[in-house]
């Protein structure tokens, strides 16, 4: 606990930045504000600079493709029918069937799969089937959210589990300590957009009576 103590209050001013937004990015995004996509290309921006400084450069490229969802989630989000929850106006939430998501949990098994194989036979990489996992699994998870998927925090709390257990085999205990933190927002992200998606169902519901009628 020392460790992790000392290393957030010596941590340098940019990478303290960008770790504060990315915090400031998913507790905005639990709550559906739009101000969480500005969080975020701040902290992807600075990611990528530092990510990029120190020869991590696929991790710098990912943060790219952040940065680009980043600026498609304002766009959407944006232009997203509006419901009011809790005295403020909130994106309205979707979901998927079982079925949808299992045979996507399939497809990007399948990719993490071949790129894991790929990494294990031709990069000294660790863990490369879990590193693999994830990475895909954020990807498409990122679109979720961009696209108001109620799921997208259920695929965020396994992600981040799996995520925890590598740092934690890579003595990297502070950013272990991290992503602890997004699984408990990751959490209160779903029973959040949940109680929005009844909202919106409600919403609707009244409005065809209202049609009907």
């Amino acid at each position: 606990m020392n460790e992790t103590i000392l290393y957030f209050t010596t941590l340098p001013l940019l990478e303290l930045i960008a770790v504060v937004t990315a915090l400031l990015y998913v507790v905005l995004a639990a709550k559906a504000n739009i101000w969480c996509w500005p969080a975020a290309l701040i902290s992807t921006l600075l990611f990528t600079v530092i990510f990029y400084e120190v020869y991590l450069w696929m991790d710098s490229l990912l943060q790219i493709y952040y940065m680009v969802m980043a600026v498609y989630g304002w766009y959407s989000w944006r232009n997203s029918r509006k419901l009011s929850f809790q005295n403020t106006q909130v994106i309205e939430i979707t979901r998927w069937p079982v079925n949808k998501h299992i045979k996507i949990i399939v497809l990007l098994g399948c990719i993490s799969i071949v790129l894991g194989w790929l990494m294990s036979n031709y990069t000294v990489a660790h863990f490369p089937y879990f590193d693999s996992a994830t990475t895909v699994f954020a990807v498409f998870t990122t679109y979720l959210v961009v696209i108001k998927v109620l799921e997208n925090w259920l695929y965020w709390i396994v992600i981040d589990l799996v995520s925890i257990y590598l740092y934690i085999e890579k003595d990297l205990t502070p950013t272990a300590v991290l992503f602890g933190l997004y699984v408990v927002l990751a959490i209160y992200g779903y029973f959040q957009w949940r109680k929005m998606h009844g909202l919106a169902v409600t919403s609707n519901e009244i409005s065809k009576s209202a049609i009907t009628n």
